[in-house]
């Protein structure tokens, strides 16, 4: 009898640790199949926005959103700008950075690559990086395979060598900021390298434009040193404003980075 009730109670003792065990494990797969939407805080007193911390995997596959490696010696800005198709503010964006000698990293989609090549050659002759942002900007967290998310991916490059000549940089941004940990994975295995940003605003809906001096006020105000800023250049407000805010960044000492010194990537295109 004593036998029999000494083995219940170590069953019973077991239990929880063989069903911690397999919870443990379905995490694991729940946070590989667990589909996340992109953001940060506020950066507060000049303060870089920290990591959110259901984001902290992303630093082992790849991810980036801020150069944690900035000094106060050496203040940095990463420009970067999303942009499908143009609509004239482009062109203003582009002007206004040839004249600060800034360079900017562009995530396009195919659209804007096969009706103005003639703008994406200009960003890669005026040594601004020319990323991928996909083709056709789906949500890449329902592709099913390396192959679907590739064929995504692969797609616009073909489009870029077809059209302008010239491959694509080896940075990838997901559309919407919308990923999972397998699309990190996969961005990784194909050679690219998967870039978010620390900083960013309401500017993307052409029909609600901010007022120029709100727009400034939001972006000085979160301005900090290491910053990766988002910014679409389809923006009427952006290509008014981005004269006077570079003009103010350089005033201050910052330098304009590249995504290359922000990643440690080397200057190759991606498998």
């Amino acid at each position: 009898m004593k036998i029999k009730i000494i083995t219940a109670l170590l069953l019973a003792f077991a239990l929880p640790v063989i069903g911690y065990a397999s919870g443990g494990s379905e995490i694991g797969a729940l946070k590989n199949s667990n589909c996340f939407n992109w953001y940060c805080k506020k950066s507060e007193s000049g303060n870089p926005p920290p990591l959110p911390t259901e984001f902290t995997f992303i630093k082992e596959y790849g991810g980036y959103y801020l150069d944690e490696d900035a000094t106060e010696d050496d203040k940095v800005i990463y420009l970067t700008f999303d942009c499908g198709y143009e609509n004239g503010n482009i062109e203003k964006i582009l002007d206004t950075l040839k004249k600060h000698d800034a360079s900017g990293a562009f995530f396009v989609l195919k659209n804007l690559v096969k009706k103005n090549p003639e703008l994406v050659t200009r960003m890669v002759n005026e040594g601004h990086l020319v990323c991928n942002h996909t083709s056709n900007h789906k949500d890449m967290t329902k592709m099913t395979s390396i192959e679907e998310f590739r064929k995504e991916l692969d797609e616009l490059n073909d489009v870029m060598l077809e059209n302008v000549g010239h491959g694509l940089c080896p940075f990838y941004r997901p559309p919407e900021g919308r990923f999972n940990l397998e699309n990190l994975k996969w961005a990784s295995e194909l050679g690219y390298k998967t870039v978010f940003w620390s900083c960013a605003y309401d500017d993307w809906d052409n029909n609600r434009q901010m007022p120029n001096e709100k727009a400034m006020n939001k972006l000085m105000s979160r301005l900090h040193n290491g910053e990766v800023l988002l910014l679409h250049p389809t923006s009427s407000t952006n290509a008014a404003i981005l004269d006077e805010f570079l003009t103010t960044l350089s005033g201050m000492g910052y330098r304009f980075g590249n995504l290359y010194e922000l990643t440690g990537s080397s200057m190759i295109e991606p498998r």
